[in-house]
């Protein structure tokens, strides 16, 4: 999914991100990166990398984070400062550029849960993926497995994840003040953090912080509470409560009181909720009661559950055509506007030049502008440094893979650092146009290739590292060039901004690793009746296989299903793009549709309260729904994400809850 910008974020942009003081003293990159500011994003990054892996391995749906770690790296420090003024010490004051820092830290920290692969590719190598898809299924060999291990995770994750950063860091000048491209996440995270050092700013982000930490509290005692109720297994509790009936709960429609999903719903816009439970409704309340009507004649009756020659076949797959049609969709048209807008700036730097007189609110922020190019482009980073990091790292990178998975010869990996810069740079482009970061879809056209090019003798591994090495390259590249936009735009220095991330995904390698090792250790990860389904690690595999094997071994009418789905999702993409925009806002969106066809329901539910409870909210006063909903949604998020360390403690010292609440038909008679 894209990141999303919040509307709270775009409040006051003329005050807080066009005013720049003349007066401003602009501290050194070095005083920029500070010890207590790596504390911090290094505290947030768990915690971010902790909420990430849980949302990725349950429905694999991860919104914006920005906005609260925007707001903690504020409370966190301001806190800290506080305290140590109260003592008698003597603190540097807590500026914008140090706050940017740390967000930088942070995001580039909590990235890699997500584009490390730790909910996809690197897990879908394990063997009890293997074992789900059926140990005869074709295209699906033993030879191609490789369980989870920290050390080779960590070390995968280091020779692939600062590529990225080195791949397009010469650009920041073309990309950022040439192209003047906007970068929407990027300048909305640069609009919080200049208003958090305004005195209007100060206070309300103090304020929202107060309300961030009671819907923290609210949701660490709630899930707390659910967990003495869980009871073994995976049909206790609340998470199983049949709030809309009996019937309804057997095809996963029903309210699992769930704050994390919930946030998710305050947070996503109103359109990505409403298609996440328009796609459950189509799937679970129409298709699979209709193709379960048929078992028998399209597929063997006498089928598991999770048998892929059965219906779990046609969930998979439908979801796959319906996420793969979207990605190509936008694909096509990212590079589409990439060439036109690239255009389109080569003819106005022909064009004559036209003195206009300027009035005197023209010539400051003329002004304003010349102040950031000159903070921006003062400390440089040398280009040979860049170009010597990314070869460095390119050698050493083409020598290790192969070592952790020898089907990935030496040669694919060097074709695929050849071309990735291109790659990054058309996604960075695209990014900075319409904040759609396709980094995943990147990833899967690395997965067809290679796979396709190996063959039958090792084309899964080789497909779902090729897929680790585009993911990465292209995902860091595009947050690197946010965060050159947020720096821009706060008078932080290019260089201080480049460090950060480079600090900042060093932690990622570590963190995010042990972090999921915490998920890995104390649950059944990959259980697709269980809370952790692990839904991409399936979808990725069984990508892999396709590209080797094709389409023979769908069940019966599966592969009709899916082209029609398939060109469903570009039929109504290209709607979504040539409707008004009063049509179009209502028209949904493929790929949060494709979610609920493999996984369920029940998420989608808890999403739409979310979104519910913002719409009356926004009704009865929109301005404290604008000041105020990201900190509720990030507040839920956060309590639920740190119970999951003391709820895996508890799993993995063996503390099961108490009690098994269950629900089940009245005995009659």
């Amino acid at each position: 999914m894209g990141t999303e910008i919040t509307e709270p974020l775009l409040v006051d942009s003329k005050d807080t991100i066009n005013t720049v003081d003349s007066t401003e003293i602009i501290p050194e990159w070095k005083d920029q990166i500070t010890i207590r500011g790596l504390v911090v994003s290094a505290v947030l990054g768990v915690l971010f990398c902790i909420i990430t892996h849980k949302l990725n391995l349950t429905v694999g749906i991860i919104p914006s984070l920005n906005v609260a770690a925007g707001l903690l790296g504020f409370f966190f420090v301001k806190s800290w400062t506080g305290l140590l003024s109260r003592l008698g010490f003597s603190v540097s004051p807590f500026t914008k550029q140090e706050n940017t820092v740390i967000q930088t830290c942070v995001v580039a920290c909590y990235g890699l849960a997500f584009s490390g692969g730790f909910g996809s590719y690197l897990i879908a190598l394990d063997e009890k993926t293997y074992k789900l898809i059926g140990t005869d299924y074709p295209g699906n060999r033993a030879e191609d497995v490789k369980n989870p291990g920290l050390g080779w995770m960590i070390g995968f994750l280091f020779v692939v994840s600062f590529l990225g950063l080195f791949s397009l860091a010469p650009l920041r000048k073309v990309m950022v003040m040439d192209y003047k491209l906007t970068y929407p996440s990027g300048t909305a995270t640069a609009m919080l953090i200049n208003s958090f050092h305004t005195n209007t700013g100060a206070e309300l982000a103090g304020k929202q912080v107060s309300c961030l930490g009671k819907y923290l509290s609210i949701s660490l005692v709630w899930s707390c509470f659910k967990w003495f109720f869980s009871g073994i297994g995976d049909s206790c509790g609340f998470d199983n409560f049949p709030s809309l009936g009996l019937t309804l709960f057997k095809n996963t429609f029903f309210f699992d009181f769930s704050p994390t999903y919930v946030g998710c719903g305050l947070i996503c816009p109103h359109i990505v909720n409403c298609s996440v439970l328009l796609g459950a409704i189509i799937s679970w309340g129409f298709l699979w009661p209709f193709i379960s009507q048929h078992a028998g004649v399209w597929y063997p009756a006498d089928l598991s559950s999770n048998d892929f020659k059965g219906l779990y076949g046609y969930k998979v797959f439908i979801a796959i055509a319906l996420i793969l049609g979207d990605g190509l969709y936008n694909l096509i048209k990212i590079i589409i506007i990439t060439i036109k807008e690239m255009c389109n700036k080569r003819t106005m730097q022909n064009l004559p030049i036209v003195s206009e007189v300027q009035d005197s609110e023209t010539s400051k922020l003329l002004l304003e502008q010349r102040k950031r190019d000159e903070v921006f482009l003062k400390d440089r980073i040398p280009t040979w440094l860049v170009a010597a990091g990314y070869v460095g790292l390119a050698a050493i990178s083409t020598a290790v893979i192969p070592v952790i998975f020898p089907p990935m010869k030496w040669y694919l990996v060097l074709c695929s650092y050849i071309i990735a810069p291109a790659l990054a740079f058309c996604n960075s482009y695209g990014t900075g146009l319409t904040d759609w970061n396709l980094t995943s879809t990147y990833g899967k056209i690395g997965l067809f290739i290679i796979a396709s090019l190996v063959g039958s003798d090792g084309g899964v591994v080789a497909g779902l590292a090729a897929s680790g090495v585009m993911m990465s390259i292209v995902s860091t590249a595009a947050d690197l060039m946010q965060d050159f936009k947020t720096g821009y735009l706060t008078l932080s220095s290019a260089k201080s901004m480049f460090v950060s991330q480079l600090v900042g995904t060093a932690m990622g390698c570590v963190i995010a690793p042990l972090t999921f090792w915490l998920f890995w250790s104390a649950f059944d990860i990959g259980d697709p009746d269980g809370p952790y389904k692990a839904p991409y690690a399936v979808i990725f595999r069984e990508m892999a296989i396709l590209g080797i094997e094709g389409f023979s071994e769908l069940p019966e009418h599966c592969l009709a299903l899916c082209c029609g789905f398939f060109v469903a999702a570009l039929v109504i993409n290209l709607l979504r793009d040539v409707t008004p925009k009063k049509i179009s806002q209502f028209i949904p969106i493929p790929m949060a549709m494709a979610v609920p066809f493999y996984i369920g329901a029940y998420f989608a539910i808890d999403m739409f309260v979310g979104t519910v409870i913002l719409f009356v909210w926004e009704r009865i006063n929109r301005k404290d729904a604008e000041d105020y909903s990201g900190a509720v949604a990030s507040g839920l998020i956060c309590g639920d994400g740190i119970w999951t360390i003391p709820s895996a403690i508890l799993a993995i010292f063996r503390i099961n809850p108490p009690i098994c609440m269950y629900f089940g038909p009245s005995l009659s008679g």
